[in-house]
């Protein structure tokens, strides 16, 4: 938030697996431990401030954050809007398109002089994973993802298949009967169901239900509520540095309502005419705004296990 200062920002939360992916794979995610104890207390205080930074809490009843953030994505690119997704999760790589980047702080991704983060487009991917965006899914449906509990081709890395990939063109002409390589054969005729399968699990939905609407998703901080919560929380240096911006906001406000005020008098009636409510700081936000801003989302709940920010 501090790096990019978004117009509209939103977390989106995991909410349950979709039963598309359970019923093609039920052991789907299934291998995963249970949230460390340590991490589980932090989900409600976390579920409460990220509405007072003034970013959209999102989720949906049995979706995967992924496909609700891929949702979004295809929104935005409907309306124009420059979209950059902060997550490590590599499924969101094939969302990468003209006017969507990843924002990333891997290690792996900074290399020299690009700070503490660097937005991956279409070059980055392209370069790491050695195929464009859009054949990432093609990628992940050949090797797994053993992170999910997806088995792969056997005998199959990223290398192997971005090398396919590129080769054949796209994982449609590798199974379409065109391949007659003995080596590739070897190895992708026992898998070919498996493939197919995973081709189903790996791609993302596209045109869910959008629980609030991106124009709804002003970042809109509201301050008093958010210095009292991070003071709960012993949050020291972060309460210092949203009073800093609370106090800059006032200032910025201040001013503004001064001058419009003078514009008000210089013009008359027929002038800018705002009254002295319509600006300044509110309870619930700044400029003017109020609680029904599209900050607060009546869905959310302690449901969700793990959020992501689109």
């Amino acid at each position: 938030m501090a790096d990019l200062k978004p117009d509209y920002a939103a977390v989106i939360w995991d909410a349950g697996l979709p039963e598309r992916r359970t019923l093609l794979q039920p052991e789907y995610k299934q291998h995963r431990d249970a949230m460390p104890d340590d991490l589980e207390v932090q989900q409600e205080p976390l579920q409460h401030i990220v509405p007072l930074l003034g970013v959209a809490s999102l989720f949906l009843e049995n979706t995967e954050a992924d496909d609700l953030i891929a949702s979004y994505v295809m929104e935005a690119c409907r309306s124009g809007i420059e979209c950059v997704v902060a997550t490590n999760d590599k499924d969101i790589l094939q969302m990468v398109r003209e006017g969507v980047s990843i924002y990333s702080t891997a290690k792996a991704d900074l290399g020299e002089g690009n700070g503490g983060f660097k937005l991956l487009g279409a070059p980055e991917v392209r370069a790491k994973w050695g195929v464009e965006p859009e054949q990432i899914a093609d990628v992940l449906a050949l090797t797994g993802d053993a992170a999910d509990n997806i088995p792969g081709v056997p005998g199959v890395g990223s290398k192997t298949a971005a090398k396919w990939i590129n080769h054949y063109g796209s994982l449609d002409r590798l199974l379409s009967g065109e391949v007659t390589d003995p080596k590739v054969l070897e190895k992708l005729f026992p898998a070919i169901d498996l493939v197919s399968a995973n081709r189903q699990m790996v791609a993302l939905d596209l045109d869910l239900p959008l629980p609030w609407p991106i124009p709804s998703m002003t970042v809109t901080p509201r301050y008093p509520e958010l210095v009292a919560a991070l003071r709960e929380c012993e949050f020291r240096t972060l309460t210092a540095e949203v009073e800093r911006e609370w106090e800059a906001e006032r200032e910025k406000l201040k001013a503004e309502t001064g001058k419009l005020k003078g514009e008000e008098g210089a013009e008359g009636a027929e002038g800018v005419g705002i009254r002295e409510s319509g600006v300044g700081i509110q309870e619930s936000g700044v400029g003017g705004r109020n609680s029904e801003s599209g900050i607060q989302n009546p869905s959310i709940s302690p449901r969700p296990q793990q959020g992501e920010l689109f």
